[in-house]
C-alpha cells in the first residue's frame, strides 16, 4: 500500500501525533485536545510549547474549522484503512456547572448532582479545571463538612464528594483555596476517618497528602493529636495498599516538624512502623517506614517506644546493609539517637547480643556512603569501653572497630 502524507497543520506540536480534536489556546497556536491538556495541567507548565509566551487562560477554543477539513481527508482516504475521527463531546461550561450547583442545593437533587459531577469529572482535563473554577470544589467541600455523620445513612454523599475530589487533581492554587475557603477542612477530613467507611477513609488520606504537601509549615505545625491518631489507624487497619503509601509519604513530611514526632509517638505510630518493618520486603516501603521512625525517634518518647518493643532494635538493625544505601543511613541514624540518649547498661548489652555492634564493624567494612559510616564510626566510639573486646564481636571484625 503507497505510504499517505499527512497534512502537517494536521499534527500535533507537541505530540506529533494526528489531530482528533484540534483546539486554540490563547496565543493563537492550535494542538490537539489531550497533548495541550496533559501539558498545562499534568506537566503544570504556563507556557505555550511553540512561542514560549505564557498562557494567561487556559481555556481551550475548538478550532472547528480544523477538525473539519481533518474528518474530510479521513473520508477521502478511507480506503487506505483511515477511519474518520468522531466529532469530540463538547467540554462542559461554567454556567451548566453554577446551574447543577444551583439545583443541588435541594437535597433531593444532591445525589443527582454527584453523579452528574462524578461523569463530568471523568471525561477530560478540562472539565476537571472548569469545574474547579465554578465552584465544585466549595460544594464538595461542604458536603464533607457539613454532613451529619451520626445519621443513620451519613456516607453516601461523603464517599461521592470525597471520591470526585480527589479525582479532580486539583492544582496547587485549588488546594490552597480548599483549606482557605472552607474553615478547617483537615479537621473535617480527619472526622470522616474517624467514623467514615473504608472507602471514604482511603481518599481522605489522598486529599491530606495532597492538601499538606503543599501548605505553609505552621499549617504543618498546627496539626491536631486526633490526626496522627487516624493516620496510625490507617497503617494498622491496612484498608488499601495506597492508602498506607499515602500515610506514609505524608508522615515523612509531616513528623520533622515542630512537635508532630511527638504526636506521632503518643498516637502510637512506634509499635506499627516496627510491626510493619518485620512484614516489609519491598525497598521503598522500608526506606519509607525507617525515615518516619528516625523522625519519631528525635524524641523522647518515639525512643522509648521503640525500645520497649521486643523487636524494635532487632529489626532496625536487620535493614541495615540489606535493604538499600537510604535504609543504611536511616537506621544507623535511629541506632545513633538511641545510644546517645538512652544508653543504659541493658540498652547497650541487648545491642550486644543482637548483632548490632557487629553490624556497624561490618559497615566500615563495606562500601557503604560515607555519612552512614561516620555515624557508625561515632556510635561505635561512644561506648567502646563495653563494647570493644566483647566476646560478641566476630574475630574478623575486631579490625575494624574504631580506635
Amino acid at each position: 500500500m503507497d505510504e499517505i502524507e499527512v497534512p502537517p497543520f494536521f499534527i500535533c506540536p507537541i505530540s506529533l501525533e494526528f489531530m482528533k480534536d484540534p483546539v486554540t489556546v490563547s496565543t493563537g497556536i492550535t494542538y490537539d485536545r489531550e497533548s495541550i491538556e496533559k501539558w498545562l495541567f499534568s506537566g503544570k507548565n504556563t507556557t505555550c510549547p511553540v512561542t514560549k509566551q505564557v498562557i494567561a487562560d487556559c481555556e481551550l477554543t475548538p478550532n472547528h474549522t480544523l477538525r473539519r477539513l481533518i474528518q474530510s481527508w479521513c473520508l477521502l482516504n478511507s480506503s487506505h484503512g483511515i477511519e474518520r475521527i468522531p466529532t469530540p463531546k463538547p467540554p462542559i461550561s461554567k454556567p451548566q456547572i453554577i446551574k447543577l450547583l444551583d439545583d443541588a442545593k435541594s437535597p433531593r437533587q444532591q445525589v443527582k448532582c454527584l453523579k452528574r459531577l462524578q461523569s463530568m469529572a471523568s471525561q477530560n482535563v478540562t472539565n476537571k479545571r472548569i469545574m474547579e473554577s465554578s465552584g465544585a470544589v466549595e460544594f464538595l467541600a461542604s458536603i464533607v463538612s457539613t454532613n451529619n455523620h451520626s445519621a443513620p445513612d451519613p456516607i453516601p454523599p461523603i464517599d461521592e464528594a470525597l471520591s470526585i475530589l480527589y479525582s479532580l487533581q486539583l492544582s496547587e492554587a485549588g488546594l490552597k483555596n480548599l483549606m482557605a475557603k472552607n474553615g478547617d477542612f483537615i479537621v473535617s477530613l480527619t472526622r470522616v476517618m474517624q467514623v467514615g467507611s473504608y472507602e471514604s477513609r482511603v481518599f481522605s488520606v489522598l486529599l491530606l497528602k495532597s492538601m499538606l504537601e503543599i501548605a505553609d509549615p505552621m499549617q504543618l505545625i498546627g496539626l491536631r493529636p486526633e490526626l496522627f491518631v487516624e493516620l496510625v489507624r490507617v497503617l494498622r487497619d491496612q484498608i488499601s495498599r495506597q492508602a498506607s503509601k499515602a500515610t506514609l509519604q505524608l508522615l515523612v513530611h509531616i513528623c520533622p516538624r515542630g512537635r508532630n514526632k511527638i504526636k506521632a509517638a503518643e498516637a502510637g505510630a512506634v509499635p506499627i512502623l516496627i510491626d510493619l518493618l518485620l512484614e516489609s520486603s519491598k525497598k521503598r516501603d522500608c526506606e519509607m517506614i525507617l525515615t518516619v521512625l528516625d523522625a519519631v525517634c528525635g524524641c523522647a518518647e518515639g525512643r522509648s517506644e521503640l525500645l520497649s518493643h521486643g523487636a524494635g532494635l532487632a529489626i532496625v538493625s536487620k535493614k541495615i546493609l540489606r535493604v538499600s544505601q537510604v535504609a543504611s543511613e536511616r537506621a544507623v541514624r535511629i541506632l545513633l539517637s538511641i545510644s546517645k540518649s538512652c544508653a543504659t547498661i541493658n540498652v547497650l548489652q541487648e545491642m550486644l547480643q543482637l548483632g548490632v555492634v557487629a553490624k556497624l564493624c561490618l559497615v566500615l567494612q563495606l562500601d557503604c556512603e560515607y555519612k552512614t559510616k561516620e555515624r557508625a564510626r561515632e556510635l561505635l566510639k561512644l561506648h567502646a569501653k563495653v563494647w570493644k573486646n566483647s566476646p560478641c564481636i566476630p574475630t574478623n571484625l575486631f579490625s575494624s572497630y574504631p580506635a
